[in-house]
């Protein structure tokens, strides 16, 4: 059986950078399509050159592709021609294959916001569309408000998007611009604008996030025989985002009837890489990855409850719907006290610690986890602290230093120029290879900007560990998150610390105490402590 073809169009460059916070350099906009085009994406917009700076430099620089790179704008104003029209020569001469123009479909809009008559907008959407086709560009027409005006007016609605067809465009768009379509909704007009004379192979959808739909929004006009999405990566987008391609990419390959009936340009191989470059992205957003989100998230394949974690063991299908490994994902199974003997045995196998069914330590492990979450503690995330836990317990745990005390003062002056700063400066004294070593660490970095007394012990604490220091060069900690777990007078605080090395190993570290600073240091502690066992020979 002869696959259809489903064309995947990215705006993650343009929609996405409407996110409030975002806003790409044009390096990081380079970074970000050459990760799209290896991934397989069929049409990349890059932005509205000429609406500002960024766009504008990003087209003079882009690299070359195998991807459709398209530059995105406005249909013709009213009152000049499409080849005398400013805006549209800046978007044209961008020099792209392809030419993404947005132009009104709901005759409120054209009446209300544009002030002209509905002809005269169907006649700028149609030059429009014209100009490009001469210019030997591939057109696309975005039909902005195009549900909303259908249960209006869908004659207008219609006969707009047949102007823009009838002018040569190779895809007309159908944007449910306000996000408040559902997906019966979108599946019936998609199917009536086909019925109504326009190929499903020359349709595409664009959804916005608004009700959490625009996954099944997007999916129903597949269904009904639309033929390219448009998405954005992790659902970046203005308000509540757009439909999420890193959802999206995976269910169409994976999931019946989509993996039997289309073909996309995202082959299976290409699909392993979909979790590295949606936590890319976030990594350039300075962003915490979501969890929770589908497919990619570091919660998605993560089991916690011990009959999940049981099941597993036999056969990862009973809870998983599909092979994490597929999306480039990785399984999890956390401890928890809701974690029985099956998680535990597994989770230990996994860090390289083969114990028996039936062990006394198990028990001990269990107990102790349970009566450390009791205090505060968190083990779902923190693996890497779990497994220091168990090998202290089974006997394990190689003692590479012992801190014997440390000191962190915080100062507020003015410096020279009457500006008041902070600074922190940290002193740590530890045991190692037999011999005492104090050493003293500031936290201002090379900028000048103070990085706060966590950075200053972690700078003193691996300033001078003997053997050691050379192995914890590449060590980083990459983000630091902290939760008050009890209120009032008595309040505790949790302090997870995630850190990655130059090997590309992630690892999460948790520490508790009434002290902020002090429940750092004891995260920052288990992290150096595991990336020691893990590099240095015979640890284990």
């Amino acid at each position: 059986m002869t696959k259809e073809r489903l064309y995947l169009y990215d705006t993650t460059l343009r929609d996405g950078q409407q996110t409030q916070g975002v806003q790409f350099s044009t390096p990081e906009k380079v970074q970000i399509t050459q990760a799209l085009d290896s991934l397989g994406i069929d049409y990349i917009e890059g932005g509205w050159p000429g609406a500002n700076p960024t766009d504008s430099a990003f087209f003079a620089e882009a690299p070359k592709t195998r991807a459709q790179l398209t530059a995105f704008g406005m249909t013709k104003r009213s009152g000049r021609s499409a080849a005398n029209d400013d805006v549209l020569a800046a978007v044209l001469n961008a020099g792209t294959g392809a030419v993404c123009l947005v132009g009104k479909s709901h005759d409120y809009h054209v009446t209300e916001a544009l002030g002209i008559p509905l002809e005269e907008n169907t006649e700028n959407v149609a030059a429009s569309m014209a100009h490009i086709v001469a210019q030997g560009r591939e057109a696309l027409y975005d039909a902005e408000h195009f549900f909303d005006g259908y249960k209006d007016n869908p004659d207008y609605a219609i006969s707009v998007c047949k102007a823009a067809l009838d002018a040569g465009a190779r895809w007309i768009v159908l944007c449910d611009t306000n996000g408040g379509a559902l997906p019966s909704e979108v599946g019936r007009i998609v199917a009536q604008v086909i019925a109504a004379g326009i190929p499903g192979d020359r349709l595409g959808i664009h959804t916005h996030n608004d009700t959490e739909q625009a996954v099944a929004c997007s999916l129903a006009a597949v269904d009904a025989g639309a033929r390219q999405i448009q998405g954005t990566l992790n659902g970046l987008g203005e308000r509540c985002g757009n439909a999420n391609l890193t959802a999206l990419i995976p269910t169409l390959l994976l999931k019946e009837p989509y993996a039997s009936r289309f073909e996309t340009g995202v082959s299976r191989e290409g699909l392993a890489d979909l979790t590295r470059i949606s936590r890319m992205l976030d990594d350039i957003l300075n962003r915490v990855p979501s969890k929770q989100a589908a497919y990619v998230g570091a919660s998605a394949f993560a089991h916690k409850a011990g009959l999940h974690a049981s099941a597993i063991l036999k056969d990862p299908s009973t809870y998983e719907h599909v092979d994490p490994a597929v999306v480039g994902n990785t399984r999890i199974i956390p401890m928890s006290n809701q974690a029985g003997q099956s998680n535990l045995r597994k989770r230990l196998a996994d860090a390289g610690m083969t114990v028996e069914k039936g062990d006394p330590a198990l028990g001990r492990i269990l107990e102790r986890i349970k009566a450390r979450e009791g205090e505060g503690y968190s083990y779902d995330t923190a693996q890497a602290s779990f497994e220091l836990l168990a090998r202290e317990e089974l006997g394990q745990l190689p003692q590479f230093f012992e801190v014997k005390r440390y000191k962190v003062t915080v100062e507020r002056r003015k410096n020279k120029y009457n500006k008041m700063v902070s600074l922190s400066e940290a002193v740590v004294v530890v045991k190692v290879d037999g011999e005492k070593k104090l050493s003293v660490s500031e936290s201002m970095d090379d900028t000048g900007s103070d990085r706060g007394p966590v950075n200053a012990l972690a700078k003193a604490l691996a300033k001078d560990l003997g053997q050691y220091s050379a192995i914890l060069s590449d060590m980083k900690l990459v983000d630091f998150k902290v939760r008050i777990t009890q209120g009032g007078t008595e309040a505790v605080t949790r302090v997870i610390i995630d850190s990655e090395d130059g090997q590309g190993r992630h690892w999460s570290t948790v520490g508790v105490s009434a002290n902020i600073v002090d429940a750092s240091f004891e995260a920052l502690l288990d992290a150096i402590q595991w990336k020691l066992i893990r590099d240095c020979a015979g640890a284990k």
